[in-house]
């Protein structure tokens, strides 16, 4: 037989309800000697399962700790994520050594867990000297002094400056993607809320919300909302510390960083948010304002649990309410110094976005290793950039290499990931392809590459030949190669024309000829002169 339960309610009894699920809210001592378990023979069990283990039912002085003892005879099996901390030590040393580790490489490679990229993101504003050109608006700044990311929201607040770093996230990202932003403070995540809210074109006014421990209720229901996969609003949570653990959001598509974080340990947790499986999520992307991508070379990235120095059992609590309380804000803090730049110094900030690629262990890999990973091996279907050239060049031997990618497993989702992945949305999957096949390719624009082409593809047509094309182009650059494919001719034409019929009539009445043309100025659309 198998048992499911919860500790608290083997610790009550016929004169109490069930115990509260967090141990430190529960300071009441309970008579163990008539709680529910007693009933149980101590060798009822063989075999006991402990979740989460490290939330009590292995400390010292729990209440909870009675029941395992309780059942000593059974083999007693723990099973945590959380890493060795000084608050949880007593776990480790009731359980023992870990007889198995699971690292976070293990479950990417598994295929448990989602695999990441990073979106490294510098601005010609990430320090900071004052200038006398720059109002300070609060506080009292202290001229000459180099502020750096790790003052900026803390002791120095430039919402110019935040501003800007929340534009060129939201200008990036999937508007519907499920994120969480991490900020330096609670004030800050507030700032930031507003200003995604201010960028939004969803018109819910809770697209973006704030969960922070200072939101109460209110956190907690925007926390379980968002967590919900059947819901679409909030879509961005903005937090400080509250949800680096303890958040089980599958859709998560998006950690964006606004803080350094210092510690390994933090840093895996956060990424952690985004490893969760969904159906249609086969990446998710870190945006990383604060070189926090750095940790990845840290030893401990996906290393075993280190022993923690020693320490006293006061300590151990005091070690533990200062993390349970690190997201709570006192009322009262020193005065930050407020800064407004001067006119159209905003506007003069700039950035530069580097996008890698890395393996489970946190080590930078090609894109080409990161997609084979994700979906394997492209097929051989080409032995060269020339003749993919060849092949995309012309819609029937197109739409034959197309099918055959489907048949191996790279069908129309699997390609518009690829495109994800690269940036390549704006470009033509010939450019995906050739890029896969050779990084040193760097995908266009359908719009660079259309206009590159047109010279050469209007230079023996005439002028009505030469508007229906252009109108055909402007189809390709608004929704991609498809537009392309022979099929699509009868309805280019009635859209241009009003009807196919007219519009044969239009362009010389030889339906042929114009398919002719059709094909043949694709050739010149994907000629090596235009890349």
């Amino acid at each position: 037989s198998i048992f499911f339960t919860i500790f608290q309610s083997l610790m009550a009894n016929d004169n109490t309800a069930e115990l509260d699920e967090n141990e430190e809210q529960n300071k009441i001592e309970y008579d163990t000697s008539t709680a529910y378990y007693n009933q149980y023979p101590k060798d009822f069990f063989d075999f006991i399962i402990i979740d989460e283990c490290h939330r009590g039912g292995a400390n010292d002085e729990g209440n909870w700790r009675g029941i395992l003892e309780y059942f000593k005879p059974a083999v007693q099996l723990g099973l945590t994520a959380t890493p060795k901390r000084k608050f949880n030590v007593d776990t480790y040393k009731y359980f023992k050594d870990p007889v198995y580790i699971y690292s976070l490489k293990d479950g990417i490679n598994d295929g448990f867990l989602t695999p990441f990229k990073v979106k490294r993101i510098k601005t010609t504003f990430d320090d900071y000297i004052y200038t006398a050109d720059d109002t300070v608006v609060e506080g009292i700044i202290e001229e000459g002094k180099l502020y750096k990311e790790s003052d900026f929201n803390r002791k120095i607040v430039i919402p110019a400056r935040e501003r800007y770093r929340v534009h060129t996230f939201m200008k990036d990202a999937n508007k519907n993607d499920k994120t969480i932003i991490f900020c330096a403070t609670q004030e800050h995540a507030a700032l930031v809320r507003d200003l995604v809210n201010q960028n939004k074109k969803n018109k819910d006014p809770n697209y973006c919300v704030r969960v922070t421990a200072n939101d109460g209720e209110i956190g907690e229901q925007f926390l379980r909302e968002f967590q919900d996969n059947e819901k679409t609003i909030p879509t961005i949570l903005t937090t400080s510390q509250k949800l680096s653990t303890g958040v089980d959001a599958r859709n998560i598509r998006n950690i964006v960083l606004m803080r350094p974080v210092n510690q390994i340990i933090e840093f895996k947790q956060i990424v952690g948010r985004g490893t969760r499986l969904f159906e249609g999520k086969e990446f998710f992307t870190i945006y990383d304002f604060v070189d926090a991508y750095q940790r990845f070379s840290d030893p401990e990235w996906d290393g075993e649990p280190m022993e923690p120095a020693e320490y006293t059992k006061g300590e151990a609590k005091k070690s533990e309410a200062k993390e349970k309380e690190l997201d709570y804000e006192p009322e009262k803090r020193p005065e930050k110094i407020k800064v407004k730049l001067k006119d159209g110094k905003e506007r003069e900030i700039q950035h530069m976005t580097a996008t890698s690629f890395w393996s489970a262990d946190g080590k930078p890999i090609s894109a080409q290793e990161f997609l084979e990973n994700l979906f394997g091996e492209l097929p051989n279907f080409f032995k060269d950039e020339k003749e993919l050239r060849e092949i995309w060049s012309n819609p029937i031997t197109r739409k034959t290499l197309l099918k055959k990618l489907d048949e191996a497993g790279f069908g129309k989702d699997e390609l518009k990931t690829l495109q994800k992945l690269i940036n390549a949305e704006k470009s033509d999957l010939f450019d995906v392809l050739e890029y896969v096949f050779n990084s040193d390719f760097k995908p266009i624009t359908r719009e660079e590459r259309a206009t590159r082409a047109k010279a050469t593809i209007f230079a023996l047509m005439n002028e009505k030949q030469k508007k229906f094309i252009d109108f055909v182009l402007d189809k390709y650059i608004e929704a991609g190669v498809t537009e392309l494919d022979q099929e699509k001719l009868p309805i280019l034409l009635e859209r241009m024309f009003q009807s196919q019929e007219d519009g044969v009539s239009e362009l010389g009445g030889d339906i042929l000829a114009i398919r002719d043309m059709f094909i043949e100025f694709q050739k010149h659309l994907y000629d090596i002169k235009v890349a």
